[in-house]
């Protein structure tokens, strides 16, 4: 009788054991990186080489950023490529793009990094105007249909605790932006159906950091503080590659 009663509990608590295993969710073995305004692929250099080392496929989206159509398209083509399931990151104006573009099946979770994160249709200027006006907005050059931040505002104000060095040759590589791209209104919002993340900069001039608290909280993303600039991937890479490995269900 106790060997049956013994038996019968080993039985239990292996179903027990598998059900708690079956419920957690694989970890992720894609990564997909999506830059914003101002910049291009190269600034997630730091993070996915954390990533690549804690055995992550990780591929960055070169966007047109001449359109919110042009770069959704640029990452739907990444996505595709992708052998299941995907972490999809957007930094600043990416967030933008991967709120729109992720509700594709293949993305598992969202992490935004100092990012737009608007509603479906929503004027994200006139929520944005709600908030203080960052420094860096007195910067952009605008010629041709398209804009840049000046010299000035991009290294003090875009990334102002890159090293100077650096930070110039940033300058110089930096994204040109089409002068209708902000105007741009998504028509779905994946944050609202998909698990989401969020890195905010607490020291951000070139947006508001009660703005990014603001999106955090009303998507009820898991967060973190980084006291840092706009470009927290580059002075901060061990936070954000750490948000993106947990996102992932990766240990670190």
């Amino acid at each position: 009788m106790k060997s049956t009663i013994a038996g019968v509990a080993a039985v239990l608590l292996t179903h027990a054991a598998f059900a708690e295993d079956t419920a957690k969710p694989a970890p992720v073995k894609n990564v997909v990186l999506v830059h914003g305004a101002y910049a291009d692929g190269s600034c997630w250099s730091e993070v996915i080489e954390r990533l690549q080392k804690a055995g992550l496929h990780v591929t960055a989206v070169q966007n047109p950023l001449s359109s919110l159509a042009d770069d959704v398209d640029a990452t739907r083509r990444i996505l595709a490529l992708q052998d299941g399931p995907t972490i999809l990151v957007g930094h600043s104006w990416a967030g933008t793009v991967i709120s729109e573009a992720g509700n594709d099946p293949k993305v598992a979770g969202l992490v935004y990094v100092a990012a737009r994160a608007p509603d479906a249709g929503e004027d994200y200027g006139a929520l944005a105007g709600k908030f203080p006006t960052p420094p860096a907005s007195a910067g952009l050059v605008k010629a041709g249909g398209f804009a840049q931040l000046s010299e000035e505002a991009f290294l003090r104000d875009f990334a102002g605790d890159i090293n100077p060095v650096k930070a110039k040759v940033m300058y110089a590589e930096q994204g040109r932006i089409s002068d209708t791209l902000f105007t741009s209104r998504t028509t779905q919002a994946a944050w609202r159906s998909k698990p989401t993340w969020y890195a905010i900069s607490t020291n951000d001039r070139t947006t508001s950091p009660q703005l990014e608290r603001f999106l955090a909280q009303r998507m009820k993303a898991k967060t973190v503080e980084i006291a840092s600039s706009h470009l927290s991937m580059l002075s901060h890479p061990d936070e954000i590659a750490n948000l993106i490995l947990e996102a992932a269900g990766q240990t670190h």
